[in-house]
């Protein structure tokens, strides 16, 4: 039988053995990023200005595993307000160095620093006057004597026993990349709607979109006022179906809620009470301009399912009600 048609069985594995292995290398891989961390310094900052100030788009471009942690990098700055692509160093010399342009900033990314395929793209870069930024683990390199700016990782060992994986240097790597497309975006104050703007689609998007454009509008709202007798409020609960029903006063302002709870507490003389009798006071409600990630959080932190959003924009109307959100509406959109 050879090795590539050999397969486990349960009773074969060795438990505790594949367990210690498996913490093993997450602890050695944690214990390099620590190194990364206080290694951090000028070339960081210099990086990041780099990119911050470029006229156009970081390109990246790496080799073998380089280049797929290369490829992770460019959306993550792309993602966070930095427009970036990934520029494959084989396909470069065959016609993409032309993806290389004036105002462009080059991360390259080489575990030795040596690799022969990025050797073009350099020389390219080199002649259109594009900054370089290298990310090695070897200053004395192509890379390391080409870039403008180099950050290199710490010395560490791969955490495969035989050193052939990539396995500790793309960790590495993947973390540099994050740190660097973060720092940018908060140097150049992206701001969350712009972030949002950028994941129109995606659950990013939904996290950042404002209450407002989620919650259940005026005409919607189960709102009575103080002498409503406590039948007309519960049918107006049981009518609107969010398990609850506000208390406003002459102003239009939201003096008290109702809830099942309150139905309860109250049940032996809910046929002579009003609203204002029943409600409890200075209830919990949302801000139109809370994200709908943060309204999530407030409802699950309160132990509420349902709140009233007010216009705190507004002084002479923020206690005013201009809408209502569920809780069911925020998990049914995808949110958790």
């Amino acid at each position: 039988m050879t090795e590539s048609s050999y397969h486990f069985t349960v009773s074969d594995i060795d438990r505790k053995a594949l367990l210690e292995r498996g913490r093993e290398v997450v602890r050695t891989e944690a214990a390099a990023l620590a190194m990364l961390e206080r290694g951090l310094g000028d070339s960081f900052v210099e990086a990041c200005a780099l990119i911050a100030g470029s006229r156009r788009r970081v390109v990246v471009s790496g080799m073998g595993k380089s280049g797929h942690i290369g490829r992770k990098i460019a959306a993550t700055l792309s993602a966070t307000g930095t427009p970036s692509m990934f520029l494959h160093p084989a396909e470069a010399a065959h016609g993409d160095l032309g993806m290389i342009v004036q105002g462009d900033v080059l991360l390259v990314l080489s575990n030795s620093g040596n690799t022969r395929e990025l050797r073009p793209v350099i020389t390219h870069a080199r002649r259109m006057g594009v900054k370089i930024i290298g990310m090695v683990s070897e200053a004395s390199s192509l890379v390391g004597e080409q870039a403008d700016v180099l950050l290199t990782l710490p010395p560490v060992p791969e955490v495969c026993s035989a050193s052939m994986a990539p396995t500790t240097s793309t960790t590495l790597q993947l973390a540099l990349g994050d740190a660097l497309a973060l720092a940018v975006m908060d140097a150049r104050g992206i701001s969350r709607s712009r972030i949002r703007a950028l994941h129109p689609g995606g659950a990013i998007g939904l996290r950042l979109t404002p209450v407002v454009e989620l919650m259940h509008g005026p005409r919607e709202l189960p709102l009575v006022d103080y002498a409503t007798p406590m039948a007309e409020v519960v049918s107006v609960i049981t009518s609107r179906r969010f398990g609850i029903a506000g208390v406003v006063g002459d102003a239009g302002d939201l003096v008290g809620i109702i809830t099942d709870g309150d139905l309860r507490r109250h049940f032996a003389v809910l046929a002579q009470a009003t609203a204002g009798e029943v409600m409890t006071r200075s209830p919990r409600s949302l801000s139109s301009d809370m994200l709908a990630a943060d309204a999530l959080q407030f409802l699950n932190d309160s132990k509420i399912t349902a709140a009233f959003v007010m216009n705190r924009k507004d002084a002479a109307r923020e206690h005013r009600p201009i809408g209502i959100i569920h809780i069911h509406d925020l998990l049914q959109l995808g949110l958790n």
